[in-house]
């Protein structure tokens, strides 16, 4: 068994099912290999090799009523550079009500516009 260091080491199925981890967001595996149009031994496979690789998690849980696992995306996986502007992190994280005319906004947005 090899092990992929970058997405261009993929198989065919490998990159069709990250592809599809990414767009859902997470998706049972119960749903991942249907939605590949694989066997369900194929679809455990190619999850099992994208896990291994890093490229996804899994998580056990119940889904309809059976025992399976949750896929999500690995954490290095995910582009935080959306919440950030310099070093400063967005002050919509963690707050329920924003004000928009607070200093911690009209700081970051200052940063935001100085990146450009």
């Amino acid at each position: 068994m090899s092990t992929a260091t970058s997405e261009e080491d993929l198989t065919e199925d490998e990159y069709n099912g990250l592809e599809l981890v990414r767009e859902s967001g997470g998706i049972h595996q119960s749903d991942f290999w249907k939605n590949l149009d694989v066997s369900s031994r194929k679809g455990s496979r190619i999850v099992e090799s994208l896990e291994r690789q890093g490229f996804v998690q899994r998580q056990e849980t119940v889904y309809e009523g059976h025992n399976t696992y949750f896929i999500t995306p690995a954490a290095k996986d995910l582009d935080f550079s959306l919440l950030m502007a310099g070093d400063m992190l967005s002050p919509f994280i963690g707050e329920e009500e924003i004000d928009p005319e607070s200093d911690a906004f009209s700081q970051w947005i200052m940063n935001l516009a100085y990146e450009e």
